[in-house]
């Protein structure tokens, strides 16, 4: 720790340990430096911060507040020594990750690969969560990104890059809708279908459009995870409805086929990359930022903004 904050360590021993003898055994300082040290502070706050009392050392009301202001401190030296180490090279430190379940598992772990790889001192920590939830952590600081849907309204939020996702059919390679270029979602009122539930980015959009055009259709299942709509069209359950980016996995294995609906009121929701507006990206996660954008940008339909 630097030498500046050598007061507060020793003010922060002697506080926990109630003694200056106990508190040079830990600091490995004498007792004479560390009361002096405590005098001196005193003199320029012109309080006590001690009683001095027969069994030891007890916080006054004035040591009670620098205590709890102490925490604090010490807790913003260390996100300025990350930061001063950031400004000399270091690329190291924690990047914090929120994900929802739009989110393509494949990218996302394509992108923190390359950053381990050419960045091996910087650790990500990745959390799932809904929309609302993530958007709340990126605001509240405790994650440094996240990939939301539709988060052009937000004031608060700076959107880094962003794709859409179009809403289509999710289906066996061997259905016979298979082979379609488009579909209309009134084509689908014959077939048995998964329905997606909300935080799904195609839910609304699916449940906005068919209600508008009184299109009955057959809701066998609902799923809020994609990962389960795949898994029911492969048991033969029915075909699903989904976002492509929702699927991007399972269609890269070829486990389903996807076909676009091509309905013209239908707008295909986006999945954008965002910080906060508020608050300066940490160099560590400027390095994760820009291998997600890499890898959003060869999707199609991704953009950038200027």
């Amino acid at each position: 720790m630097p030498a500046f904050s050598r007061f507060l360590r020793y003010f922060v021993v002697v506080a926990r340990s109630g003694s200056l003898r106990r508190a040079s055994e830990q600091l490995g300082v004498s007792p004479s430096a560390i009361d002096r040290q405590i005098l001196n502070a005193e003199a320029q706050l012109g309080m006590p911060l001690f009683e001095r009392l027969p069994g030891g050392l007890r916080l006054t009301a004035a040591g009670e507040v620098l205590m709890a202001a102490a925490g604090r401190w010490q807790k913003g030296l260390v996100e300025v020594c990350s930061q001063i180490e950031d400004l000399r090279g270091l690329n190291r430190g924690q990047v914090t990750l929120a994900l929802t379940p739009a989110a393509p598992a494949a990218l996302i772990a394509a992108a923190i690969a390359t950053v381990q790889r050419e960045h091996p001192g910087i650790a990500v920590s990745i959390s799932h969560g809904d929309a609302a939830e993530a958007r709340q952590r990126l605001i509240d600081g405790t994650v440094d990104l996240a990939l939301l849907p539709d988060p052009h309204a937000y004031r608060d939020l700076a959107v880094r890059a962003w794709v859409a996702c179009p809403v289509g059919v999710i289906m066996a390679p061997d259905h016979p809708l298979a082979g379609e270029a488009a579909l209309r979602l009134s084509a689908l009122e014959p077939w048995p279908l998964i329905m997606p539930e909300p935080p799904l980015a195609a839910a609304p959009a699916v449940l906005a459009l068919a209600t508008a055009q009184g299109i009955r259709l057959d809701r066998r299942c609902s799923a809020d995870s994609a990962a389960m709509i795949v898994a029911l069209v492969r048991q033969g359950a029915g075909i699903g409805l989904a976002t492509r980016l929702e699927v991007a996995d399972a269609l890269a294995n070829g486990q389903v086929q996807f076909v676009p609906l091509a309905d013209p009121a239908l707008r295909p929701p986006t999945l954008a990359l965002c910080t906060s507006a508020a608050r300066q990206v940490p160099h560590a996660a400027t390095i994760v930022l820009a291998a997600l954008e890499a890898d959003l940008a060869r999707w199609p339909g991704a953009a950038v903004p200027a």
